[in-house]
């Protein structure tokens, strides 16, 4: 593996979402010193917080598997995710309404799976989903430590006997044939196979690896932060601080100084200069682009994956069919993917996915009321309407929106809105995210491992890169590991070994935060809320 050549000793990461304070956590657990420079006012990048009347909103995923990860980043630093954080496991993981009126509850236990699907479809689809969910945690095997959780130097690396393993399993075929060859109730298939849309890519025409998404989804858990997603950064920065990180908030980054292909130092917005030894950018692509002055040549032009339009709804009532994640689905799937990738309009049958977080955790909203986030995935800025076009569309879409849901039984839904904020593309634009996309850069095959955008940058020895553009791409769990494997590249640590740890106690001693140590300057302190987002609208009832 590559790494970073000279000193390392104080690293300067750029940005604090989830991949930046990964990797801050795992480079203080391999005695770097770490600065950490964020242009908002708190940790959460992505997974950032929206106060809005009482509201208290998760800006960004609202999923969360695979918690394992980040409790190796804690871990690095000799912290607990789960000292930290209440994590509430969600049984239905979630609940999949259709077009006909059925539904099912998707459960990650296999047993409750299994009965739940032989109620909903039948013994012999039951007996399927078992052939599914093994075939699924083999997929996984093949795929976690050779394909996903590793640095690439060269495509070179793919050549080992994981690959045959991949193959033999069926990797390389397309994604909804070789679910199909589980399942025929097309309504299943959709649960297995929906995932590919965070990739960027209809189930069509995926790879049956990237089914490896839905062993996360539907049989690893899903689980729910007691606080919202954004409960998971503010605990990751606080455990930084703790372990010696230097936090700035509010802290955008206008320039890195450099000299004989080394970045020497990060020049502030304000002026102010951060000396470093190694620097790690963390924001999209066009931000880390605008920053290094360039980007890398590729042969052809980067895809970004679809987009989302997500109404955050404060209500003064819910509705009992809806469970903590809902997924809808329109009758059309195969044209749903086709608007979205490729013709660019806007879902002719939406499939939408509906969150009620205040279902675990009632103080994200006011008392008796209800937060509710509805995502509705669209085109990027390239392949649908523009960021201007979105000014124009955006209050018609939202009352379409409203409509849809009420059509498909949520009654008075529109009636019972008291505040809200509605989140397009323009937005996602206007935070730095390349096409107008939080998803980023899609998953074509041409754009997956080793021909990702690479988490080194060529022509400068001293600079990584973490997030979700580069390596091993979108979601939390992978952005979590890019983080890791960025400090990799700086520390030089084996990454199947545990980082070196200092112990946040004594041995038996149980955790708790220090009472009396004052927070550094310029540092959030625990109790602090959370980060506003960036500017959004607001309104008031209709």
């Amino acid at each position: 593996m590559r790494t970073v050549p000279g000193p390392t000793g104080h690293v300067v990461v750029v940005g604090a979402g989830l991949s930046g304070l990964a990797a801050a956590l795992h480079l203080l657990g391999a005695g770097r010193r770490v600065t950490v420079v964020e242009r908002a006012d708190g940790p959460g990048g992505r997974a950032g917080r929206r106060e809005f009347g009482g509201y208290l909103a998760d800006t960004g995923p609202t999923v969360l598997t695979m918690p394992h990860l980040a409790d190796e980043a804690f871990a690095a630093v000799g912290d607990s995710l789960h000292r930290r954080v209440e994590l509430v496991p969600l049984a239905p993981a979630y609940r999949a309404c259709f077009a006909d009126g059925s539904r099912i509850d998707v459960h990650t236990d296999g047993d409750a799976m299994e009965e739940e699907v032989r109620r909903f479809a039948g013994p012999a689809e039951a007996a399927g989903y078992r052939e599914l969910r093994s075939w699924l945690k083999r997929l996984y095997r093949a795929q976690m430590r050779r394909f996903i959780d590793t640095n690439f130097d060269s495509p070179a690396q793919l050549l080992h006997p994981d690959l045959a393993r991949l193959a033999a399993l069926g990797g390389f075929g397309r994604l909804d044939r070789r679910i199909g060859r589980h399942l025929s109730d097309e309504r299943l298939r959709r649960i297995f196979s929906f995932q590919s849309l965070y990739a960027g890519v209809a189930p069509a025409r995926a790879l049956a690896a990237y089914a490896v998404i839905a062993y996360m989804d539907t049989v690893a858990g899903v689980w729910f932060p007691r606080g919202g997603m954004h409960a998971l950064p503010t605990a990751m920065a606080e455990a930084a601080e703790r372990a010696g990180a230097e936090l700035r908030w509010s802290a955008g980054v206008a320039e890195l100084e450099r000299s004989a292909g080394r970045v020497r130092a990060v020049r502030l917005s304000t002026g102010e200069r951060i000396g470093c030894d190694a620097v790690v950018l963390t924001p999209d692509l066009p931000v880390v682009h605008r920053l290094l002055g360039r980007a890398p040549r590729r042969p052809l032009a980067l895809r970004h994956s679809p987009s989302a339009v997500v109404l955050h709804a404060g209500t003064n009532r819910t509705w009992p069919e809806l469970a903590h994640h809902t997924l809808s689905f329109g009758a059309a799937w195969e044209r749903t993917f086709e608007e979205l990738t490729r013709t660019g309009r806007l879902m002719s049958d939406p499939s939408l996915l509906i969150t009620r977080p205040t279902a675990h955790d009632p103080g994200l909203a006011p008392p008796g009321r209800h937060l509710h986030y509805v995502l509705a995935p669209c085109p990027n800025t390239v392949t649908g309407p523009s960021v201007r076009d979105w000014a124009e569309l955006a209050p018609g879409y939202r009352d379409s929106l409203v409509a849809e849901l009420e059509r498909r039984g949520l009654t008075g839904f529109g009636a019972a809105i008291e505040r809200e904020v509605l989140v397009t593309p323009a937005d996602w634009a206007a935070q730095g995210h390349g096409a107008g996309s939080p998803f980023s850069v899609s998953h074509t095959f041409a754009q997956t491992g080793p021909f990702r955008p690479r988490n080194l940058v060529r022509g400068l020895e001293n600079v990584v890169l973490a997030g979700c553009g580069t390596t091993p791409g979108v979601g939390v769990p992978t952005v979590l590991i890019s983080g890791k494997l960025a400090a990799a590249r700086i520390t030089g640590a084996d990454r199947r070994r545990p980082a070196r740890t200092r112990r946040a106690t004594a041995p038996g001693t149980p955790w708790a935060p220090p009472a009396t140590r004052p927070p550094k300057a310029g540092a959030m302190p625990p109790s602090t809320p959370g980060p506003a987002a960036p500017a959004l609208p607001d309104r008031g009832r209709r």
